[in-house]
């Protein structure tokens, strides 16, 4: 659409209110600033999400595999050597690694708490970049024996360091005339890991490999393989392809499985947040229709005399619709600037704002992660930009419709 010189130049002036016009005014500007509020609001809200479920996803996945061979009950991988090598002849297998995952419980004498032990070689600890970075204050060399590697969280609440003893209980233990007795053993701490994700944090240690299989009575077996792909996108074939090469007496699952309800839940919420915060920008556009009747009314006599000059009715219409389309185009250009400098430096600002209210606002023991993230996605950002001029557009018509249907022989009698 075309705009003429004098069509901008009137335009312009209705924008710029005079004194007795303030009340359209202030509408106007109240239009202005819920626009910019929500399309800002709902590109944080949006990145936040991605960010969280992105962060989550490494996490998950820089711990576990794509895809998990879990041997079934009493029937434990004695051959996994030969396994593993299979697996990695495989075109798109990136990692295999075999382990023990069982959960126990870690005493220190004054304290107990519940926790899952995973026995991995030393060689495959450091193979993933996650938990590579987790122990990196750990010397791994020393990472043999009888020795574990508690995480950072869990030794803060048994509140021992690197050191100290602690000693794990099994439930599955020896089974005697009076019952079953449990296994009991003590380990030195040889450091703690910080992966920056709670569930791992609070909850899981690491054990030598051949360690856990003495402890746990598997001798030279293991319990699951993880396996990680080059490609995440190839899961589904790779499973299958992974499924119908193991025996009747292995489970083969993946990660999506696993937590499929977990982040079927964050896909939800992050679809009704969506909605929920659009409705800001609608509303804002409720006020553009409102404040641009008013001005209509008001501007009524001003509209005649136009007419009797000679404008069209198309020029009067396009006049007003200028007006109500700079509210928009303005009030998203800002929010867009608010929202994606907000959403660069969304942890320092948690941060300022945690010291100057002096409470912690991101708690890792209900959002799972150490830090607040946040993943900006450009065509996310378009969509909302999109979704917010559509409705700045569509609330200029039916006002800009009054004004070019306004009858000037009536205005100027009544005046």
């Amino acid at each position: 659409m075309i705009f003429s010189k004098f069509e901008r130049m009137v335009a312009g002036r209705y924008l710029r209110a005079k004194r007795k016009e303030g009340f359209i005014s202030v509408i106007t500007g109240f239009a202005f600033t819920g626009i910019a509020l929500g399309v800002a609001t709902l590109i944080i809200v949006m990145s936040v999400m991605n960010g969280f479920k992105s962060e989550l996803l490494s996490r998950i996945l820089g711990i576990n595999g794509h895809i998990m061979i879990m041997a079934a009950p009493g029937f434990p991988f004695t051959n996994y050597k030969t396994a593993v090598q299979d697996l990695q002849k495989i075109d798109g297998v990136a990692l295999a690694m075999p382990m023990i995952e069982k959960q126990i419980l870690l005493s220190t004498g004054s304290m107990a708490e519940g926790a899952m032990v995973r026995g991995i070689a030393k060689e495959d600890l450091l193979k993933k970049q996650v938990l590579r970075n987790g122990v990196a204050g750990v010397d791994i060399d020393r990472f043999e024996g009888d020795t574990v590697i508690l995480g950072k969280r869990l030794a803060d609440r048994l509140g021992v360091i690197t050191g100290d003893k602690v000693t794990l209980i099994s439930p599955n233990g020896k089974i005697t005339a009076f019952g079953t007795v449990p296994r009991m053993k003590s380990y030195h701490v040889l450091g703690t890991f910080d992966v920056g994700m709670y569930e791992y944090d609070s909850t899981h240690l690491f054990m030598p490999l051949e360690t856990a299989q003495t402890y746990f009575g598997l001798h030279d077996a293991v319990g699951q393989i993880d396996v990680t792909l080059k490609n995440s996108d190839d899961l589904p074939l790779m499973r299958e392809l992974i499924a119908q090469s193991v025996g009747i007496d292995a489970y083969v699952y993946d990660w999506k499985q696993s937590n499929s309800a977990f982040f079927n839940a964050i896909d939800v919420e992050r679809n009704v947040m969506f909605l929920i915060l659009t409705l800001i920008i609608l509303v804002a556009a409720f006020n553009i229709i409102t404040g641009l009747i008013m001005l209509v009314k008001d501007k009524g006599r001003d509209i005649a005399v136009l007419r009797t000059m000679g404008a069209t009715k198309g020029m009067i219409m396009r006049i007003f619709f200028i007006d109500g389309a700079f509210i928009g185009v303005v009030g998203t250009l800002i929010g867009l600037g608010i929202g994606i400098l907000f959403c660069e430096n969304i942890e320092s600002i948690r941060q300022f704002l945690e010291t100057l209210s002096g409470r912690e606002l991101f708690s890792a023991e209900i959002y799972f992660l150490s830090q607040l993230p946040a993943e900006i996605n450009w065509t996310e950002v378009g969509v909302v930009a999109t979704v917010s001029l559509l409705l700045s557009f569509l609330a200029t018509l039916y006002p800009a419709y009054r004004a070019a249907k306004f009858d000037p022989v009536e205005a100027l009698r009544y005046e």
